[in-house]
């Protein structure tokens, strides 16, 4: 892995001023890399996210001490528009789509922030009918008829039409069926291997996401209890004590 893309340095997040989303949280991702935020319910995993993206404030959050740097720059006076200029991207909890607009129209609206010429919009749409053969099959259908994993590769091939250089995903696998949470990751896994772009994804599903990631952050009670790579962390059996056997014995369907 090369010198790192992005650079979370202590932060602190709070929300309403009082409420305390996360404290000391450092995290890094380099080029090329795959790495997992981890941990149960409530442990900061989405306010780090939303951190990073600059939509802290969406839910009346903001950083009190930290800072979050991409490619040397420091992110806390760009707005999240910015970031996806720059290569920033992220999926949100909850597969967003215009429900009202075509699977296409969706993904189409992905590529405009770029002010492509129509040769290159219709490329980078194939691009991901390639890698969503899925999606081509139901590109006239209203996005908010499809499957809830369809909607999830409509959110997802939607931010990749940004061409990102950083992925954030949040709880891809989230009241998904584990055979299409299983494509999912296999997908995200070929963008970063054939494509290189660097993913963050928060997973509440440890096994599964520890596959596919190169390292992993552990979150708890907005603080970070363990890091380093997947396969030492899957090994440690630290993580079966943290989960309590919730995510870790794989019950999330």
């Amino acid at each position: 892995m090369s010198a790192s893309f992005l650079d979370v340095e202590s932060i602190e997040a709070v929300y309403g001023a009082s409420i305390l989303g996360l404290r000391d949280v450092s995290l890094s991702v380099a080029k090329g890399e795959i790495v997992a935020l981890i941990g149960p319910n409530g442990a900061g995993k989405t306010t780090t996210l939303r951190a990073i993206s600059n939509l802290l404030g969406a839910q009346r959050g903001s950083l009190r001490r930290g800072a979050i740097r991409w490619q040397g720059e420091a992110t806390g006076r760009l707005d999240p528009a910015d970031l996806v200029a720059r290569g920033i991207v992220q999926v949100l909890e909850g597969r967003h789509v215009f429900g009202q607009l075509t699977v296409e129209e969706n993904l189409l609206t992905g590529g405009y922030l770029r002010r492509p010429s129509r040769r290159q919009l219709a490329d980078d749409l194939e691009r991901i009918y390639a890698w969503f053969p899925r999606l081509k099959q139901r590109r006239g259908a209203k996005a908010g008829l499809t499957s809830g994993g369809e909607q999830q590769m409509v959110a997802i091939g939607r931010a990749l039409m940004t061409r990102p250089t950083l992925l954030l995903l949040d709880e891809p696998s989230m009241g998904l069926a584990p055979i299409i949470v299983a494509e999912i990751f296999e997908i995200v896994a070929r963008l970063n291997r054939e494509e290189g772009v660097s993913v963050l994804v928060a997973e509440q599903n440890a096994n599964l996401v520890l596959d596919h990631a190169h390292r992993a952050v552990v979150l708890e009670s907005g603080r970070v209890v363990a890091s380093g790579s997947s396969a030492d962390l899957a090994a440690s059996g630290r993580l079966g004590a943290l989960y309590l056997g919730g995510a870790e014995a794989g019950t999330r369907h």
